[in-house]
């Protein structure tokens, strides 16, 4: 209890005042969706139910505590943060880390807790800052929900006058599974590394060009002896039942570069995005997102299958007129298995399902930006799969889906 008639008290809540700072922000996105077809699977806010085609639903619904304390040159000792997401499916966790800032060189930070893999550009752009609804269908399967428990330390040095004050390193541990389990299921962990180049001036005209360079380096493992892996040969699965398979690590690989440019103008900017990912993942038959638990199928181990992936995203946005309007354009790719394609997939006789078919997207809408509290995003999706011989994907399916939303701020 501070005593705030004294002098001595008063002293200490304008210490309080200064070095201490608690801010509380967040988002709603309310949001009405239509699809082309009833109970289509989409990653688009999640799959429809089977007797709808349109729905209203709270896509977001984030409240977010961050607490800083600052040293006399105004620079943050520590920081803490925990935010909660609230819709109607339920209350979760999204953020709960603690950051510690090295207070001599002012170069380092090391934070521990659950926050965003640092992994590329768009796994960890916020949903609110995002024009687009969604993240890729990409990031949605290998880094469902983003985050992930884990330690990580940052190379980042904070004031102005540093040679690599534009240099941003990120070096973490973390379980590998993320939201998408209860707990860690093995003793493995990820090892996840970015260097990024932060947005700098390339001309006078004011052009800012950002990058970065990102590595996953991880896997799970092997409580099962059968193990698939791809055989070019027969555009088929080669299976390995050896006893051997049974602890050994199964492969998450993940390489990625990303760039951004920005080109301002007298009414607004001109942005352009691209991002570029390939690997290997490990999964199951049905599915190739990043387990959560260890696979079972009818209360028996399930096999795991590992496949070579790659997809990207490209990204173009424009001011209209003025900074409140802005188009959006994107066109983004995810091929969970490179070495089969089209008609060979689901050839009679072998082990392909509908978890290796390759999918585009391009999506377009327009941002309206009423204030620096609310706008709104009417965006329209149109999806591709590739054509196969598998049952119910020999043609492209009907699963387009159009969002108008909402997003109030504060």
């Amino acid at each position: 209890m501070i005593d705030t008639t004294t002098d001595l008290g008063k002293g200490m809540i304008s210490i309080y005042k200064k070095f201490d700072h608690l801010r509380i922000s967040g988002y709603m996105q309310p949001q009405f969706q239509y699809a082309s077809g009833k109970g289509i699977e989409t990653f688009s806010g999640g799959n429809f139910n089977p007797q709808a085609d349109n729905r209203f639903m709270l896509r977001r619904g984030r409240v977010r505590f961050d607490y800083a304390h600052f040293n006399k040159r105004d620079l943050p000792t520590v920081q803490f943060v925990f935010q909660f997401d609230g819709t109607e499916r339920g209350v979760n966790i999204r953020d709960f880390w603690g950051r510690v800032f090295d207070g001599k060189w002012d170069v380092a930070a090391f934070t521990m807790g659950m926050f965003a893999r640092p992994f590329g550009y768009e796994v960890n752009l916020s949903s609110g800052d995002r024009e687009a609804p969604e993240r890729g269908r990409m990031s949605q399967i290998l880094m469902k929900s983003e985050r992930d428990m884990g330690a990580m330390l940052t190379f980042e040095p904070r004031k102005k006058s540093h040679p690599l004050h534009l240099l941003k390193i990120d070096i973490g541990a973390f379980n590998g599974q993320g939201l998408s389990g209860p707990s860690d299921f093995d003793s493995h962990k990820d090892l996840i590394a970015r260097v990024a180049l932060k947005p700098m001036n390339i001309d006078h005209s004011g052009w800012l060009l950002s990058a970065g360079a990102s590595v996953l380096y991880g896997g799970m493992e092997q409580f099962t002896k059968v193990i698939y892996t791809m055989e070019d040969a027969k555009n088929d699965f080669n299976v390995d039942s050896s006893a051997a398979n049974v602890g050994k690590i199964a492969p998450r690989h993940y390489y990625g570069a990303d760039a951004q440019l920005l080109i301002p103008n007298a009414h607004g900017s001109t942005q352009f995005r691209a991002e570029y990912i390939r690997g290997s993942q490990t999964a199951t038959n049905k599915t190739t997102e990043t387990p959560g638990i260890i696979p079972m199928e009818r209360d028996v181990l399930a096999p795991l299958y590992i496949r070579d992936f790659d997809g990207a995203y490209f990204c173009f946005l424009q001011h209209l007129g003025s900074a409140k309007h802005q188009l959006v354009l994107k066109y983004d790719w995810y091929d969970p298995n490179t070495h089969i394609k089209g008609k060979q997939l689901g050839q009679p006789g072998t082990h392909i399902s509908p978890a290796d078919i390759r999918y585009d997207t391009f999506g377009a809408g327009y941002v309206l930006y009423f204030n620096e509290n609310m706008k709104a995003t009417f965006w329209f999706d149109r999806v591709w799969n590739e054509s196969t011989s598998l049952e119910g994907f020999t043609s492209d399916v009907d699963d387009n889906v159009f969002t108008a939303r909402l997003q109030y701020r504060f």
